[in-house]
Parts: C-alpha cells; structure tokens; sequence
C-alpha cells in the first residue's frame, strides 16, 4: 500500500511503499488484548507482602499460665487468631509472580494490527525528516504541533518514532506533555496504544521492516 509523505509543515512532499504484513493487517482485538495485559502483567510489582508469627513483634512471653485460669491455654500473643499477631497464608512479595510468556511474533503481529489500525483511522503520519536549528524544545515543539490541535484536553496525543540517527529528539521531546519519542528498535505497545496519533520518520520504514524479517 502507498501512504503520503509529508515534511514538518505538514506539506505533501511524495508518496512511500508500505509493507503491507506491517501496515495492512487485519485487526484482531483479542490478539491485541492478549499482547497488551501480558505486558503489563510482566511490569507488575509484587508490594503487597504481610508478615507472619515469626516476624511480628511481642510474644516473647506466655501471656498467663497454662492451667487453672479458665480461659483457653495461650502460648504467644504471636499468635494468628490473636489481634496483632501475625498472618497465615498472607501475600508475600517473595513468593508472588505475575509474568506471563508471550513469544516475540505475537508481540509484532499485535504491534503491527495497532499500526495498521492507525493508517485506516488517518492517525498514522510518514514525515521525510525533522530538521532544527538549534536542538532546543521549544523548537520540536512547533513542529509538532503542526500536526495536532494541543489546546486539546487530552495530552497524550502524539507518538513519535526515529531512528538512531534522529535520537536525540528523544531528549528534546521529553518534556512535551502532549508527546513521546522513541527509536524504532523500542517501539512499546503498551505505550503506543495510550497515544492517539503517530509520527513514523521515513527512515525508521526500512528499520521497521527488518525488525520483523529477523523474527
């Protein structure tokens, strides 16, 4: 498939070739779905964590002696059934595990139908190159927002990939609200699916496009 090539002032400068296994993939939101919470489920920290009877303080002591008084024999105040005392088969950070396996293809299959989806909805954009006269902020800033409205409330709205070339875009952008670079070699889906328009640099095609040859 062809897409328009367009340069930082959003002008039509040409047209560029598409893979199509990478940009006209039939969209499959449980392949999606399944990629996107794997991932998640991967970052997930294990915080809740409780301490048991041997870790809570006190109890040193039998709290009365073992026969005569009337109550039920106690010996530490340790104990579960006790208030303060400690937990049986409590949460443990040690012990929790979260990680799902999730193979490489399935990760650029659903990569790929997120893309595509972006292409059938115009919210995929080719740019020829960025080209700054002094690497300042403010000046990445103008040039994108040629491309989207920033008086938007919502401000994740664009999502840029580069090369290693371009890298430090990455370090320009990174206080820009409204967007997020990375190289083409990083691509996060997670994150990619949080922002609703995408910058791809003509050069990352070609990058792109080998990355999935290799898996």
């Amino acid at each position: 498939m062809k897409l328009d090539v367009k340069n930082q002032k959003n002008e039509v400068v040409g047209q560029i070739d598409l893979n199509d296994k990478i940009f006209n993939v039939k969209f499959n939101s449980d392949t999606v779905y399944q990629v996107y919470t794997s991932m998640l489920s991967n970052r997930r920290k294990a915080l809740a964590f409780t301490k048991d009877r041997s870790e809570v303080s006190g109890g040193g002591k039998k709290p009365w002696r073992q026969k005569g008084t009337g109550r039920a024999r106690a010996g530490s105040t340790r104990s579960p059934i006790w208030r303060h005392g400690g937990v049986t088969f409590g949460p443990r950070q040690s012990e929790a595990n979260f990680k799902k396996d999730i193979n490489q293809k399935m990760k650029q299959k659903a990569l790929a139908m997120v893309l595509s989806s972006k292409i059938k909805d115009n919210e995929l954009i080719i740019l020829d190159k960025i080209e700054l006269k002094n690497d300042k902020t403010k000046e990445i800033n103008v040039v994108l927002k040629n491309f989207v409205d920033t008086k938007k409330k919502n401000n994740k709205l664009i999502y840029v990939i580069v090369d290693n070339a371009n890298k430090s875009l990455i370090r320009l952008s990174r206080n820009l609200p409204f967007a997020y670079t990375t190289v083409d070699s990083s691509i996060d889906l997670v994150t990619l699916l949080n922002y609703k328009n995408v910058i791809i640099l003509q050069n990352s095609i070609s990058n792109l496009e080998k990355l999935f040859k290799k898996s």
